[in-house]
């Protein structure tokens, strides 16, 4: 183990929940994050640092920042014990997709800066033996995940570009419908993938990227999962069985996944964990419609400070239904129990949602969902699975497959 992972030992400890028995959880948990990398499939700090720091976080300290206002810094990192990470370059699918392809490049050149700025932090990483050979020597490997189809503007030679750069995985779509996929939060237009869309399958396979189908509808998903010859990932989704949003895998694809060989790397974003929580959502939402209906249907149209009165007292009366890592840990044995533990892993979506479960506020308190899923009787090498060996895995797959092609 290096003398970067041993100092930070102490602190991912410490990230443990005092009545998780740190000294027979914890000594478990170091043991298996010395032989594999921790790897979270889907982080959105770049974004979050492009919104909230604009042109400062180019040269600002990175170490420790508010936790207030970021799921993400170098130290709790290291608290996390996090080895891998799939930076996610998001930009809005609302945005012209010319515009898409440019704040994509800002933002694959900040994963890039941060492995330049912190080089015994990071260390940027492409393949298997790569994130392996970061990992031994006490450095975070860091992958670029451009989630979006939009962001490569139906263009293969934006595509093939993005590789070059790096890029690991793209998500076939975000939250829009695009000209090739449909997406599960939009109304379908193709049923699926058009031919386009198989070619951009296919173009991830000979290039050695994985294809990635969180955000996509069940029709996109299946037709992936019929032209792909390579293993596929959901980089931050859930079960569906669990909470019912179509932003979730069901229980029919999650067996398709394990024959293909894929994973499905679980998100803690409250809405995708808590089908209470979603619902409480859904409800929340249409209250504020009612209140402000355009053009003449709203109870406080042309009254902010009235519809403000009323949120805050419906919100008193409905209080928001709180997430729980037992939640989380449920969504993992749900696919477990359907794919098998070959076939799960963790996609966090830190700094790109807002309401967290309970207890996994940020990248620090990864410990304390592995101390959860071991006081359910996992043993040391299937946590090896899902925090990692299942990725390696598939990245190693997915070069094999490109090197046929």
């Amino acid at each position: 183990m290096s003398i970067l992972r041993i100092a930070a030992l102490p602190l991912l400890l410490a990230a443990l929940p005092v009545h998780a028995a740190p000294d027979a959880y914890g000594a478990r948990i170091a043991r298996v994050l010395k032989a594999t990398p921790l790897i979270d499939g889907h982080n959105d700090w770049p974004e979050a640092l492009a919104e909230k720091a604009k042109d400062k976080r180019w040269t600002m300290e990175l170490t420790r920042l508010d936790p207030a206002t970021y799921h993400t810094d170098i130290a709790r990192l290291r608290a996390g014990g996090v080895g891998g990470q799939y930076w996610s370059v998001w930009v809005s699918a609302d945005l012209p997709q010319v515009q898409q392809v440019k704040d994509t490049l800002d933002q694959i050149g900040m994963v890039h800066a941060l492995a330049e700025r912190y080089p015994r932090d990071f260390a940027m990483v492409t393949t298997a033996a790569e994130m392996r050979a970061a990992h031994k020597a006490g450095r975070i490997g860091s992958l670029i995940g451009v989630e979006g189809g939009g962001q490569i503007d139906g263009s293969m030679a934006v595509l093939r570009a993005y590789r070059g750069l790096g890029a690991a995985y793209l998500t076939l779509t975000h939250s829009r419908t695009i000209d090739w996929a449909d997406s599960a939060t939009d109304n379908p237009r193709h049923d699926g993938l058009t031919p386009f869309g198989e070619d951009v399958v296919r173009e991830l396979n000979r290039l050695g990227m994985l294809v990635d189908l969180s955000h996509v509808s069940e029709a996109t998903m299946l037709d992936a999962l019929r032209v792909t010859k390579a293993p596929v990932i959901f980089s931050h989704s859930n079960a569906r069985a669990l909470c019912d949003t179509p932003r979730n895998v069901s229980d029919a694809v999650l067996q398709q996944v394990a024959a293909n060989g894929g994973v499905v790397m679980v998100n803690f974003a409250a809405q995708y964990v808590s089908e209470a929580r979603r619902v409480w959502g859904a409800d929340r939402s249409a209250e504020i419609a009612r209140y402000n209906a355009p053009p003449f249907g709203g109870l406080y149209i042309g009254d902010p400070a009235g519809a403000a009165k009323a949120l805050a007292a419906w919100e008193v009366a409905h209080p928001e239904p709180v997430a729980t890592i037992a939640q989380v840990a449920d969504h993992i044995d749900h696919i477990v129990k359907l794919a098998g533990h070959d076939h799960v892993g963790i996609g966090s979506d830190f700094d790109g949602v807002g309401d967290l479960p309970a207890g996994l506020s940020g990248v620090e308190t990864y410990p304390a969902l592995l101390v959860e899923l071991m006081r359910r009787g996992w043993s040391d090498a299937n946590v090896a699975k899902l925090v990692g060996g299942n990725m390696l895995r598939v990245m190693a797959a997915a070069e094999s497959v490109a090197q046929k092609r």
